[in-house]
This record gives structure tokens, sequence and C-alpha cells, in this order.
């Protein structure tokens, strides 16, 4: 089971911390990925850590911006959001799978675990 949570309203340019906490011994077996979904669009990923934390994918759009880390012993992965946008308001999930981390991690179909979202909303 997995627990989104974080979100909040910001403004553009700052920054916004949302977090994933999995349930269960086996959460740090998982590769974790965040995708979000802004209204009238289809959800789309946004980045992804391996089960150790030593791999990341980001979309190109994130990348520079977001950062995304884990802490097994607290079953707890992180995204980190900097110089938010207003296209980055949506709601975001996270999920787990057993996948490797590279640019196939962005099919939502490889996951099997996710989250209930949690609303970010970022204004101009």
């Amino acid at each position: 089971q997995l627990q989104a949570s974080g979100g909040g309203l910001v403004q553009a340019g700052d920054s916004l911390r949302v977090s994933c906490v999995g349930s269960g011994r086996t959460f740090s077996d998982y590769a974790v990925g965040w995708f979000r979904q802004a209204p009238g669009k289809d959800r789309e990923f946004v980045a992804a850590i391996s089960y150790s934390g030593s791999s990341t994918y980001y979309i190109d759009s994130v990348k520079g911006r977001f950062t995304v880390t884990r802490d097994n012993d607290r079953n707890t992965v992180n995204l980190h959001m900097d110089n938010l946008k207003p296209e980055d308001t949506a709601v975001y999930y996270c999920a787990a799978g057993l996948i490797v981390v590279s640019s196939t991690s962005v099919s939502s179909y490889k996951y099997d675990y996710w989250g209930q979202g949690t609303l970010v909303t970022v204004s101009s």
C-alpha cells in the first residue's frame, strides 16, 4: 500500500516536496515512480528511482528542477520539486514496481501498486 502526501498551493518559482510512504517489509525491493495528471490531460510519467536509490530517471521537462530520493529505512520516497511552474499543476501519484529504472520506466503498466495521489497547484 502506498500513501502520497505533501501537495499544496504554491507560487511559480517556489519549491515543494511530495512524499510517498509504503507499507510492508518489501517496499525496499521495489522501484518507485512518480506520475502526474493535469486536469483534462492524460497521466504522464515524471520520475523514477530504483529499489536501492542508485538509479533515477526523469522526463526532460523536470530535469534539473525535480529530484527523487528514497529512504528505505523509513519506507519513503520523496520528490523534491524546485522552480515550480504553472504547467506542473497536477495530481501527483506514486507507484511501485519490480522494474529496472530506465527509459522504459515511463510505462504505467509496469507498476503494480499505486497511491491515491496528492494535488499540487502552482499559481502564476
